[in-house]
């Protein structure tokens, strides 16, 4: 397994706006095509206006494959044009599991 790691910093005061917009338009696309969504989360402490979010992966081919079905969708197409002016910063990392870890 790996984890595609995503942290966006959302423009200051537009936390709400996102978030519904998200939960609307982006999180059904992303939950049909890229299927195992591990965490969403907000920070608290920090970087301020931070969400992250983890996706469950087999392997690095299945994320390609998936990300690029997502990215060809017209919906998750639609949804990038009116989220993008809420984003200030993109991250991503993959991560992968040691031998301990609980998620594998």
């Amino acid at each position: 397994m790996i984890v595609d790691e995503r942290s966006y910093r959302l423009v200051p005061g537009k936390l709400k706006e996102w978030q519904a917009l998200y939960e609307k338009e982006g999180l059904p696309v992303q939950s049909k095509i890229l299927g195992n969504l591990l965490g969403f989360f907000v920070t608290e402490v920090g970087t301020l206006n931070t969400i992250v979010h983890w996706w469950g992966y087999e392997n690095f081919a299945e994320r390609e494959r998936r990300r690029a079905q997502m990215n060809a969708d017209p919906a998750w197409q639609a949804y990038l044009a009116k989220a993008t002016p809420y984003l200030q910063e993109m991250e991503n990392r993959i991560l992968t599991p040691l031998s301990f870890s609980p998620l594998k």
